[in-house]
């Protein structure tokens, strides 16, 4: 065996080259050596390429010179020499001259021709549906046409989980959910795919598409709602919720009624409702306000984020009577139902419907007997006589909020212009 091979060998590198080569039992004039500098790098590159000029013979010294050299070059270019980087526009322009092709029939996968000549002049970036059509079409690499953006890890193999045209991006963008994007409406729906997929990022510790939210779901009523915007605002809460700081940590079990009652209690405080939020950070349960979107007639839900219980009101009516029940009827929710089947119910508290649910029932008179309970609620005037007086008096024994005595009153009678007076206000508290 040569000198070279077993100098390469004692190096450590190439063992399945030199064995090659070993087996030849060539003996050639110019050593192949490892490569160890930038100057050696060169000299190897220009070696290379002359014999690449040469008409070699098979099985001759100078074509196992060849095959050595290619292999040392290739361990010095992985271990010191930076990989070049194929920009996406020259990858696609590069298809072009090899198939023929003009601007006109990048169309289907582009759009216009304003807009393909924009996206091959680098002045428009590629969305990603123009990246999964380029990729089939034209068979150019997915890790080529990723390259250099935020959506690397996508797999352009695999058909997308949503259909991202349906998501509510007006309303999206709107709210700033879209973070420094700057572009319109027209913008937002052209890059619709990679702007919810940054939104929804991290949300799950599965990745930027939350498996999390794929998960079970427990809806109630007969009116159903927008799954597309009812997962946004899904995200929206969870991220919103991992912004609070818990003060405890929850345990199962901790709601009972008189945590309940306590609770319900803070409500004689004018700021009742940011108490509230306070009282369950303590117990390990995050209240998150988010307000509704269109189609989904939503006013509360309860979720797990991991093994966090997250109560979220949308407080689509502004009233601390509505905002109590809705409150104590999640809470309900999280100590009887939510677990790994149920991670996440939603409520639309309108709908007549949800009475012939047994899981609806039990929070609706958890909640309510919470709130006032039911030998209180017999035993007290306003019950019949339905006066500002009586509501205060029976709000103080309880030392409660009088709108949730009025609030009781007006769904008791069915009569919602009872005790107007006594509603009051809770989105303040969380602007």
């Amino acid at each position: 065996m040569g000198r070279h091979t077993c100098r390469v060998r004692q190096a450590g590198f190439l063992n399945d080259a030199c064995r090659q080569l070993g087996e030849r039992g060539a003996e050639m004039d110019q050593q192949v050596r490892v490569i160890k500098t930038e100057r050696e790098y060169h000299a190897a590159l220009a070696r290379l390429s002359a014999l690449m000029d040469q008409d070699i013979a098979a099985g001759s010294d100078d074509e196992a010179a060849l095959d050595l050299l290619a292999v040392v070059i290739a361990d010095y270019e992985r271990t010191k020499v930076a990989p070049a980087v194929i920009d996406p526009i020259d990858a696609i322009l590069l298809a072009m001259d090899q198939r023929g092709l003009s601007k006109k029939d990048l169309e289907p996968f582009i759009g216009s021709i304003p807009k393909v000549s924009e996206v091959l002049a680098r002045k428009r970036p590629l969305s990603l549906s123009m990246i999964r059509k380029l990729h089939r079409a034209l068979d150019i690499p997915a890790d080529v046409l990723l390259s250099g953006s935020d959506n690397e890890d996508i797999d352009l193999s695999e058909t997308p989980h949503y259909d991202y045209s349906k998501f509510p991006l007006a309303e999206m963008l709107d709210r700033g959910y879209f973070g420094k994007f700057a572009g319109g409406i027209k913008l937002a729906k052209a890059k619709a795919e990679e702007l919810v997929r940054g939104f929804m990022h991290g949300v799950s510790p599965d990745g930027p598409e939350p498996a999390l939210l794929r998960a079970p779901l427990q809806q109630s009523g007969a009116r159903t709602m927008d799954e597309y915007a009812l997962l946004v605002w899904r995200v929206a809460v969870l991220k919103k919720s991992r912004k609070i700081a818990l003060t405890g940590k929850y345990k199962p079990g901790v709601i009972t009624t008189d945590w309940l009652q306590e609770l319900v209690r803070l409500s004689a405080f004018d700021s009742g409702p940011k108490l509230a939020q306070e009282y369950l950070a303590q117990s390990g349960i995050a209240l998150v306000i988010e307000e509704h979107f269109k189609k989904t007639y939503l006013d509360g839900a309860a979720m797990l984020d991991g093994e966090t219980p997250v109560v979220a009101l949308t407080l689509r009516y502004d009233r601390v009577d509505n905002f109590w029940f809705a409150l104590l009827h999640e809470l309900v929710h999280v100590q009887k139902h939510l677990n790994a089947s149920h991670l996440f119910i939603a409520d639309n508290l309108d709908d007549k419907t949800r009475s012939n649910e047994e899981a609806e029932r039990q929070a609706d008179a958890g909640a309510s007997e919470a709130l006032i309970p039911t030998n209180e609620w017999e035993q007290s005037a306003v019950r019949t006589v339905p006066t500002a007086e009586n509501a205060l008096a029976l709000a103080r024994k309880l030392r409660i909020h009088p709108a949730i005595v009025a609030g009781r009153v007006r769904h008791e009678t069915g009569n919602w212009r009872l005790l107007t007076n006594l509603k009051g206000e809770v989105r303040r508290y969380f602007e």
